[in-house]
């Protein structure tokens, strides 16, 4: 075919049309396949229009400027193209009259093609989507979405796509296609880029900014040749770039690659919402015990979790309840646990926000740590608020336990800051996080000291606090066992707790 487009090449072109109506008009053919054979005359009629049209205006198939006119005239010879190869791959033992028309009609497609895209045709394989096919290394399924607006694309493009064992979904609109989406798991999407509403740039641009479908590979399928077009498209996230008319073979082979990463994709989704969901059950049975800051930071560092244990400073809490033994030798037993229940959920509420560790609830003592696993500056001064707002909650756990017919509490709290093991105790089968240590015995003994409504705090958490404080009565114990004297004092309250915000007031008081 030389530069123009001669009046015999349409001459010729016309002859094959008219031959593909002396078939359907002649031979007893099945519905399919006279279906078929019609979209090919129609294709057909439409490829000489166009032609016809560049021959008027004296314009060469390959000097054509208009990117939009040679999109229409790739577009009208890939109908073609595509009908005549359906026909071919399709229909069972064809006559020896139709195979060879079919065969010239994909031969004239070829070259007219080779000459819109100024390169010279050394040699046509007319048949080689028949004689070959890409066979996967598995079965491959899926939803394809195809966006275009001519309708004998969609219906190419669908009978390929159904030949492949998937499942399309042909849409004409951009709307059309947005509703598809939102009703169906699509796996991949076909996309022409020249419609006349919504253009297939903005549906691509559309599609990579949505949570939900920017993983969803986008083939574009489009007449545009253009170098500037497909680096455009492939900088704007789409995962191939097909030019019309498209080679069967390749389309199998995109689309085939296309479904494996979305595979990929979804199973990599599944795997992080797996252990999202593991995630978020750690932090919610450990929130139990634990600020969520501090479970956060543990998932971090999952070797923080390792058996054995590191020496390091630590404030501790203890507290209990004064007169428990003769409470639970008067109450029922499961009056008993209404009371504990009320009162440790309670105070575990107070210690987490506080970023306080729950580390032990025995009986109705309770044991907390301010400093491990994760030290902070300010531990010994969050231990003391923590003390100050535990009995500040009792006004509150008495009034739900008188409205439950049980006996109002009080307890008493000691706190005291030195160097402990931390660690996880116990067998690889059965552990738990925990500290131990010469200054969780003093503590404990600071504790049994304190009177009902009361918190005694060790002189070194004092110091280490940096808070002002109102102190009550103050007492030095050498309790059985120690060799030094712990200086303790009774805090009543914070006199300021934060000279940033002076709208706090200025002391906090308790009941004691």
């Amino acid at each position: 075919m030389t530069d123009s487009v001669p009046t015999r090449e349409l001459v010729r072109l016309q002859g094959l049309q008219v031959k593909v109506g002396q078939l359907l008009v002649k031979n007893k053919l099945d519905d399919l396949l006279k279906d078929d054979l019609n979209r090919l005359y129609d294709a057909l009629e439409l490829s000489v229009a166009k032609l016809d049209g560049l021959n008027l205006q004296g314009i060469a198939l390959n000097s054509i400027d208009n990117p939009e006119t040679r999109h229409d005239i790739r577009n009208a010879i890939g109908i073609t193209k595509g009908y005549a190869e359906l026909i071919k791959d399709t229909v069972e033992s064809p006559s020896a009259s139709l195979s060879n028309l079919l065969d010239k009609i994909m031969l004239w497609s070829a070259k007219t093609i080779s000459t819109l895209e100024r390169t010279s045709l050394k040699q046509v394989d007319i048949s080689s989507s028949s004689i070959y096919s890409l066979k996967p290394q598995h079965q491959h399924r899926g939803h394809i979405l195809i966006l275009d607006d001519e309708p004998a694309n969609r219906e190419l493009l669908s009978r390929h796509i159904q030949q492949l064992g998937m499942k399309p979904f042909a849409c004409e609109k951009a709307e059309q296609a947005y509703e598809v989406l939102k009703k169906n798991d699509i796996d991949l999407i076909l996309l022409d880029l020249i419609m006349p509403d919504v253009s297939g740039h903005q549906v691509l641009a559309d599609l990579k900014a949505s949570q939900l479908w920017r993983a969803i590979p986008v083939i574009v399928i489009s007449g545009m040749s253009d170098q500037e077009e497909v680096i455009r498209c492939i900088q704007a996230g789409a995962e191939d770039y097909l030019q019309k008319p498209f080679n069967k073979v390749l389309l199998q082979a995109r689309l085939y690659a296309g479904l494996d990463r979305k595979s990929w994709v979804d199973k990599e989704r599944h795997l992080s919402n797996e252990l999202e969901k593991s995630q978020r059950f750690i932090k919610n049975t450990f929130g139990r015990y634990l600020s969520t800051e501090i479970v956060s930071k543990l998932l971090d560092k999952p070797d923080g979790l390792d058996m054995g244990g590191q020496l390091q400073t630590v404030t501790i809490l203890m507290a209990d309840i004064r007169g428990f033994t003769t409470i639970s030798e008067t109450l029922p037993p499961q009056k008993v646990v209404k009371v504990l229940n009320n009162y440790l959920g309670t105070m575990a509420e107070v210690i987490m926000a506080h970023d306080g560790t729950v580390d032990e609830f025995i009986g109705d003592a309770i044991l907390a740590l301010f400093g491990a696993p994760v030290a902070k500056e300010d531990d010994s001064a969050r231990a003391i608020a923590c003390a100050l707002a535990m009995q500040a909650e009792m006004d509150e756990i008495n009034a739900r336990n008188v409205a439950d017919g049980l006996p109002s509490i009080e307890i008493g709290v000691g706190i005291n800051t030195g160097e402990v093991i931390a660690g996880n105790i116990g067998s690889k089968k059965r552990a738990k996080y925990g500290v131990v240590g010469h200054a969780v015995n003093v503590t404990s003994r600071i504790e049994d000291q304190t009177l009902a409504g009361e918190i005694l705090v060790a002189k070194t958490t004092l110091d280490a606090s940096m808070l002002k404080l109102a102190l009550g009565r103050r007492i030095k114990l050498q309790p059985k066992g120690v060799t030094e004297i712990i200086d303790v004092s009774a805090v009543k309250s914070i006199k300021i707790v934060d000279i940033n915000k002076p709208s706090q007031p200025d002391t906090v008081e308790i009941k004691s």
